[in-house]
């Protein structure tokens, strides 16, 4: 089935390309430049961690022939290597607290804003967000790091980044930690999601994509999903950005009504007003992310869902049929009506090919690094010692 998406539709987001890059610099760059130098400590105090703990956070842009790349970086540069790869609609800045954890503890620590997010590269084709694309972008990073093998560390789509690198690069990952999104060897698709789908909870006649329909939605209303995000902003990463409930467990998620409701956000196209949830994002960090994703807006980060064909071609071409021989950590959330792994098929895939699986799950959302924080550092921390990988 293809599903690919044209790519001039991503041509009508304004100054995409270089141009937007270095605008994301100047805007989104300051901005979250701000968010370090005012208040770093009270944020660290907010993310759960004393002021004693917090690391000193810096940005570094690298740049390439084919791309740029901002992180942020703490820790010492002599320190192991662990790199955070955020997913969708988020920037580097969300592992604050987990950098400040095993910063101070001596790990080197990296967190980029991945291609088409807050100060790197927004390329105006969709194809350029293939997951191809964005693992040759950690590539070169990595290199530009020093190319030491690396503890890779995901969340959401950044998770398949991660699974994705260490498949076709097992020489640059000394293990890898999946948050939320496990592990799929024949790619992060929905051809291979469907067939996953929990059909107690969803019957085929009721609910044909299961959970996946808003991913279907996006497919077929690409230019309607983004203008509903873009219509405002600080709204949207507000609604977006809520704390899991465990009163959804067994109950068919919302994600599942999106094209039934004609959109996330209905007929009114545009995001309820609601104050942002200051559990999660350090108030300073997600008044950053609104300022960058006014910047972008949301096409880029939607145009990651725009590569099913290629992402499985891809995944089809990794070494060993994609198994993953280095120790693996997947932290499961308990309510996230997504990508639950105990209430559904959705790890069996992950299961299968990764040898050294150890799974822990956690009363959380799909937000798991911004809901858990300070559980998800202890689970990585005794998994790390488990496997022999501490700093």
């Amino acid at each position: 089935m293809s599903i690919k998406q044209n790519p001039a539709e991503l041509s009508a987001a304004p100054a995409m390309g270089s141009v937007i890059s270095r605008r994301g610099f100047l805007a989104g760059g300051a901005a979250i430049g701000a968010s370090l130098l005012l208040g770093q400590v009270a944020e660290a105090k907010d993310a759960g961690l004393g002021a004693a703990a917090s690391a000193t956070l810096t940005s570094h842009i690298f740049q390439s022939p084919r791309h740029t790349t901002r992180y942020w970086e703490a820790g010492p540069a002599d320190g192991p290597l662990m790199i955070f790869l955020h997913g969708w609609p988020q920037s580097g800045l969300m592992w604050r607290a987990q950098i400040d954890a095993f910063a101070s503890e001596g790990w080197r620590c990296v967190a980029p804003d991945m291609r088409g997010y807050g100060g790197s590269s927004v390329p105006a084709d969709a194809s350029a967000y293939a997951v191809s694309e964005i693992v040759d972008d950690m590539v070169a990073l990595h290199d530009q790091l020093g190319a030491r093998p690396a503890v890779w560390v995901g969340h959401d789509l950044g998770s398949p980044v991660a699974a994705a690198l260490a498949a076709h690069h097992p020489q640059r990952s000394r293990g890898v930690v999946l948050v939320s999104v496990p592990y799929a060897p024949l790619g992060f698709a929905l051809p291979n999601l469907l067939p996953l789908v929990d059909r107690t909870l969803y019957p085929a006649d009721q609910y044909p994509d299961g959970q996946w329909n808003y991913y279907r939605f996006y497919l077929t209303n690409f230019d309607q999903t983004v203008s509903d995000f873009n219509a405002d902003i600080p709204a949207s990463l507000s609604v977006i950005y809520r704390r899991g409930d465990a009163a959804s467990v067994n109950k068919a998620y919302r994600s599942a009504l999106v094209g039934r409701n004609g959109g996330w956000f209905g007929s009114a196209h545009r995001a309820p007003a609601m104050p942002p949830d200051p559990t999660l994002w350090p108030a300073a960090d997600f008044d950053a992310l609104v300022d960058a994703f006014r910047v972008t807006g949301f096409r880029p980060a939607n145009a990651w869902y725009l590569n099913d064909d290629a992402n499985i071609a891809y995944a089809q071409a990794a070494p060993d049929e994609g198994r993953l021989r280095q120790p693996v950590l997947f932290v499961n959330g308990d309510f996230d009506g997504i990508c639950d792994i105990t209430r559904s098929s959705l790890g069996d895939p992950m299961r299968r090919s990764c040898p050294d699986l150890s799974v822990t799950s956690l009363p959380s959302g799909h937000w798991l690094p911004l809901e858990r924080k300070q559980e998800l550092i202890e689970a990585m921390r005794s998994w790390l010692q488990t496997k022999g990988l501490s700093a």
